[in-house]
């Protein structure tokens, strides 16, 4: 019988996963031309104690590839106590950009959502794009979101994102991970069932953002300023959501820089599954864990002789298969292909990083940008 629900539960994981694939095959790449720039853009930036991160960010700002005038950035200041908002003011001295700093207006539970509420109300452009103080954005940002605007009738457009490349194996497993779930949103996309996004890099029509009352219903949650903005959109307008698949949109963010992060972290993302509309992105939260369980059971019941070691084998080898191809084709889009060094170690310890992410989440209380909350 052990042996009949393991079978049946990594069966259901190759079919899912295998799936996500089709899907990620399906959005199709876009590629970037030579056209006139259309869309303008309100460029939100929250930030709290980033000053150690603003300099690439800023960096990036002002080495993109878009018209001045027809773009604008919005940093928000939530209260930050280090040296945030004088490294702004000191790179404006020698970049000449449009920049507001603005102070968040709390009204919530959530600072980030209350920052994006608040630059937008101070926003002069149609189109809101959002991304963090820990980013660094790629020159050809904007024309590329421009450019998919122009080719498809959308109302939300998300966009990729990963991590910064670091030696250590910490931060290439964290990247492998990040590129799964990064995997994961594009597929679903492919299969018409968009339920994740990124805050890091995310278009949307300020219009859209009224017609569903911002995060009105959902401000309750610290955390969640994209996806659930996202599912909402692909209620009302499930045609006008859209995936820019480009290397030319490419965010990259900094992975976490220890454990405790790291924890805290997949703390606060989990927090937002069961708040989901969507039954894949519940299902699919709940199938991942319970396939590693299965791995992780599995070692200990086929050493103590209760199941054939060659049966456990035959099943974490195909679970590594599909989960192999699905990160080959990641870090192919991404040109990361290096990260798969670390493939083989990275997936015997996966298992039980997966499962003790889920107990952890289990905790009602994590920790963000230095403040603590409750799921």
């Amino acid at each position: 019988m052990i042996i009949l629900v393991f079978s049946i539960v990594t069966i259901v994981y190759l079919i899912v996963i295998g799936r996500l694939i089709a899907g990620f095959e399906k959005v199709e790449k876009f590629h970037l031309e030579d056209i006139k720039e259309t869309t303008s853009f309100s460029i939100i930036i929250p930030f709290r104690n980033e000053a150690e991160n603003l300099p690439v960010l800023l960096e990036s700002l002002s080495q993109l590839d878009y018209p001045k005038l027809m773009f604008e950035v919005l940093f928000v200041d939530d209260k930050s106590t280090d040296t945030s908002v004088m490294v702004i003011e000191h790179f404006k001295k020698t970049h000449a950009f449009e920049y507001s700093i603005l102070k968040n207006n709390r009204k919530s539970h959530s600072p980030k959502k209350d920052a994006i509420n608040t630059a937008i109300v101070q926003a002069k452009h149609p189109w809101i794009i959002t991304t963090d103080a820990d980013c660094k954005l790629p020159k050809y940002w904007l024309s590329s979101f421009d450019g998919f605007i122009q080719k498809n009738k959308s109302v939300l457009v998300a966009g990729p994102v990963t991590y910064f490349n670091k030696p250590s194996f910490f931060h290439k497993f964290q990247t492998l991970d990040f590129l799964s779930l990064i995997g994961t949103t594009i597929g679903s996309f492919g299969m018409k069932k968009p339920f994740m996004c990124n805050g890091a890099n995310l278009a949307y029509k300020k219009s859209l953002f009224k017609s569903l009352n911002g995060f009105e219903n959902h401000d309750h949650l610290a955390s969640g300023d994209d996806v659930f903005l996202l599912q909402q959109a692909v209620e009302k307008y499930p045609n006008e959501v859209h995936f820019l698949k480009s290397e030319h949109a490419l965010v990259k963010t900094q992975p976490t820089a220890n454990f405790k992060a790291l924890k805290n972290q997949r703390i606060r993302w989990a927090s937002k599954t069961g708040h989901y509309g969507s039954a894949l992105g519940k299902g699919l939260a709940l199938l991942v864990f319970a396939t590693n369980m299965v791995m992780v059971t599995g070692i200990f019941l086929s050493i103590f002789g209760l199941i054939p070691f060659v049966t456990f084998i035959k099943l974490f080898f195909l679970k590594s298969a599909i989960d192999f191809l699905f990160l080959y084709k990641m870090t192919r889009f991404t040109s990361q292909e290096h990260l798969l060094k670390s493939f083989v170690f990275s997936t015997l310890i996966y298992p039980f990083y997966c499962s003790a992410m889920a107990i952890f989440s289990l905790r009602k209380q994590y920790v963000w940008k230095g403040r603590a909350f409750k799921n």
